[in-house]
């Protein structure tokens, strides 16, 4: 019997760990973005130490998943340690919940498998669940890993998410055609030739600053530069942003559900026009000062502080 208890209590946390270690993984690829994003969006970070926070977290769970599937000192310093950051998470969960509601994705295992902060939480909970049971049934491999040793693990495996996904804050668009101080046709728009393809923007675009991007409903790239610029406009509502969107009107409430960007105006565009004004290269986000496009940028670079400096200029 007690090596029946023994073999649960190591299967439940060789278990526990591979979850760990799989949600770092979808965290950090292909995209780490969206996770860096939820900081910023619940004021717990800026845009600059979202992204260091983001993979400290990634590089926590692989510590504590190798841990787990190790069974390493599990009662005095692996279970506890795990509860707390399972309590962490669930508390950041709600916050979410407290903030955006329960929907959209709550980036528990990244883009690779939704998940609404809700049955995040219930999953988080569970898992607490299997905590305790593998700590009455056992105390793990007492391996005497001295201070160094562990320390280094530790060092590692927060080291990983930097170096696989590195942060670069100086990062600038190499994929764009460098073209800029050209007029873009925004008449296309309010004159359109076909009135079922092309929806009149709700505001005027041709005038003043502007920040325009192109979007697909259905395009992944699309949608997480719609997050980041939901984020945007909810820390400064006074940016002028706008949305041309391209694709079936079906998939709206799909693409709102997701990126919850219903705060910024869009309209519709599609066919030839979309295609002659954003190209089909997608997101296209274009800088516009009275109609000249001024500068080209992807959602990577995209940033709030660069746009309200542009605009106070």
């Amino acid at each position: 019997m007690k090596y029946f208890k023994l073999s649960i209590a190591i299967i439940i946390s060789i278990g526990l760990g591979f979850v760990f270690i799989y949600s770092g993984y979808t965290k950090l690829l292909p995209v780490i973005e969206t996770f860096e994003f939820t900081f910023v969006d619940l004021g717990l970070a800026n845009w600059y130490s979202a992204p260091i926070i983001a993979r400290l977290l990634i590089g926590f769970e692989f510590f504590l998943g190798l841990l787990l599937v190790l069974n390493y000192n599990l009662k005095k310093f692996t279970l506890p340690f795990t509860i707390a950051l399972l309590a962490f998470f669930i508390i950041y969960l709600a916050l979410q919940i407290l903030i955006s509601g329960n929907s959209g994705n709550c980036g528990c295992f990244g883009e690779h498998h939704k998940m609404t902060p809700l049955a995040a939480i219930i999953k988080n909970l569970i898992m607490i669940v299997g905590c305790f049971i593998v700590y009455r049934l056992s105390e793990g491999w007492k391996v005497k890993f001295n201070t160094v040793l562990l320390s280094f693990v530790a060092l590692t495996c927060l080291t990983v998410p930097f170096i696989v996904n590195p942060i670069d804050f100086t990062y600038t668009s190499n994929n764009l055609d460098e073209k800029v101080d050209y007029p873009l046709e925004l008449d296309l728009l309010y004159k359109p030739e076909d009135t079922t393809k092309v929806e009149i923007p709700k505001i005027e675009l041709r005038n003043g600053k502007q920040v325009l991007a192109f979007l697909s409903l259905t395009c992944h790239h699309c949608r997480i530069a719609a997050k980041k610029f939901r984020i945007i406009k909810k820390n400064n509502p006074d940016l002028p942003i706008y949305f041309i969107l391209n694709g079936d009107k079906s998939k709206y409430k799909a693409f709102i559900e997701d990126t919850k960007a219903s705060n910024i105006p869009s309209s519709y565009c599609l066919g030839k026009t979309f295609v002659q004004l954003g190209t089909t290269q997608l997101p296209r986000i274009y800088y516009i000062d009275n109609s000249i496009v001024v500068k080209k940028v992807d959602y990577f670079e995209l940033s709030q502080y660069a746009i309200e400096d542009w605009i106070a200029k």
